[in-house]
């Protein structure tokens, strides 16, 4: 009886692990083994190298991020406001895909290939907030400046340090999301 492989995704999901904690640095294949419990001789069953490791934890990011998201809100239903929400709690507030999103967007600043792919989702994201604001918003240039605004909000927020005067974030940006989405 043979042994029993390493799953390839165990790789890429230990992979994104690895890079939400420590940039494209920290994905190293002796460290992945050692986090997995495994040598790294499984790893080139799966892998020519590393870089086809990191190629296949962005598409692994991509398809999470945008993909599965899509299909949820499309599963779950609702109006646009209700779907725009969904879409922000799957993916930049989630526990799970921020750690990672926010890592690959520092990769995207030194990396061209990696900023390509990022404005690739980043414009799949925007086009989903057009379509849902354009619902209830009929000047272009307001959609266009609501949905930009909504996009930062959710990115920047992780990144804003100050204190809101009396109020906790959630409260603050529960009302930013109010009159962003307002009809």
């Amino acid at each position: 009886m043979g042994a029993i492989r390493t799953p390839r995704e165990a790789w890429v999901e230990q992979g994104l692990k690895a890079l939400a904690e420590g940039g494209p640095e920290a994905v190293r294949v002796e460290a992945l083994a050692k986090a997995l419990g495994v040598t790294k001789g499984g790893f080139y069953g799966y892998f020519a190298d590393r870089n086809a490791l990191l190629e296949e934890m962005l598409e692994a990011w991509e398809r999470e991020s945008v993909d599965d998201v899509l299909s949820r809100i499309e599963e779950e239903g609702g109006d646009p406001r209700a779907k725009i929400q969904l879409a922000g709690r799957l993916t930049l507030s989630a526990d799970r895909l921020l750690p990672i999103d926010l890592a690959i967007r520092d990769w995207a600043r030194h990396d061209a290939a990696v900023a390509v792919r990022l404005r690739r989702v980043d414009n799949r994201r925007m086009a989903l907030l057009r379509e849902m604001i354009g619902t209830f918003c009929s000047d272009p240039d307001e959609v266009e400046a609501r949905s930009l605004l909504a996009f930062c909000m959710a990115i920047g927020s992780h990144f804003l340090a100050a204190e809101h005067l009396g109020r906790n974030r959630e409260q603050v940006i529960a009302r930013a999301a109010d009159i962003l989405l307002a009809t």
